[in-house]
């Protein structure tokens, strides 16, 4: 199974335990995708190596790379194999031009699939301030792209109301019905599967019908993981914790690796009639290769699921 096809439960199912859940966090992982930066030049042929060949694989737009290093970035990733998604991020566009140009070598190398985000500089770099407005500029259409992602907030967003966040995938999804092009929802990393399960219902209920790529820390030490979840303004599932220290044991229930989101969201979703939540994403942290060769393990059945817990066992 590859992206969109995994993790589709027409119905309420049973509850998912032992073998059966195994086989299900495998099937999930098999379309999983990862990200990289410009810096990780170096780890690509291993990555190529290490992946699934067509393993989505996204190309962030970190503060001081460009779009041309992103775009490069990702004409490397689709030559070795991997399906190049690099990010393009409204805010750091300096011009039509440059986005014209960005789309225009990403075709040119048979790359058919970005990331669609705002960004978080105060004053734009050039004419876009959001998603919609490269969207409303009638480039994608013309580009090679056919898939495309766009922001997921399951816990919401710290600057931007949910009835205007709403508002705007109402408009990607017009643009999606309009155009042909496929847009599928990437969300921010998350240590609550439960609030991912109740997003997905309140998207249902809205009218919302993308597929979601849910976003998961990889395999990160966890002060380290705290770290980036402050900076990323990860939602009200570590706020809560980060509030009150002395409430250090909300931290224990929380899915702070990613085989417990993973085991979280397989059952969730089984045990709802999930077909939203289509596929993981794994957000590495500088742990490019590591977290390439956990995808790759799960993929291939190399753990097994602790007793009483959603852990995994990985094997030696």
């Amino acid at each position: 199974m590859r992206a969109n096809e995994s993790l589709k439960f027409n119905e309420p199912a049973a509850p998912l335990e032992g073998q059966a859940l195994k086989r299900a966090i495998v099937d999930f992982m098999r379309s999983a995708s990862t990200e990289i930066s410009t810096h990780d030049e170096d780890s690509l042929p291993a990555l190529a190596n290490t992946l699934l060949p067509g393993t989505a694989v996204y190309v962030a737009h970190t503060p001081k790379a460009t779009v041309s290093e992103v775009v490069q970035t990702a004409i490397k990733l689709q030559r070795l194999g991997l399906r190049a998604s690099p990010h393009l991020v409204a805010r750091r566009i300096e011009s039509l031009q440059v986005l014209q140009t960005a789309l225009e070598q990403l075709s040119a190398a048979g790359v058919e699939q970005a990331l669609l985000v705002a960004g978080d500089l105060p004053k734009p770099a050039g004419p876009f301030t959001s998603t919609l407005d490269i969207i409303d500029s009638g480039l994608l259409e013309k580009s090679s792209l056919k898939r495309l992602g766009v922001a997921g907030h399951p816990e919401g967003h710290k600057q931007v109301p949910d009835s205007v966040l709403l508002a705007a995938l109402r408009h990607k999804q017009a643009f999606a019905a309009r155009t042909g092009l496929k847009l599928h929802l990437a969300t921010q990393f998350t240590f609550d599967a439960e609030a991912i399960i109740a997003w997905d219902e309140r998207l249902t209920r809205e009218g919302v019908t993308f597929p979601a790529h849910i976003g998961i820390a990889g395999p990160t030490p966890l002060p380290k993981l705290i770290k980036y979840a402050v900076a990323c303004g990860v939602g009200a599932s570590l706020n809560s914790v980060m509030k009150n220290m002395g409430a250090m044991a909300k931290l224990a229930r929380l899915a702070t690796t990613p085989d417990e989101m993973l085991t979280g969201l397989v059952r969730g979703g089984a045990a709802r009639g999930s077909s939203r939540i289509v596929q993981p994403h794994f957000y590495a942290f500088g742990g490019v290769s590591a977290t390439a060769r956990w995808i790759r393990a799960v993929i291939d059945g190399k753990f097994e699921l602790k007793p009483d817990s959603d852990k995994f066992e990985m094997d030696a």
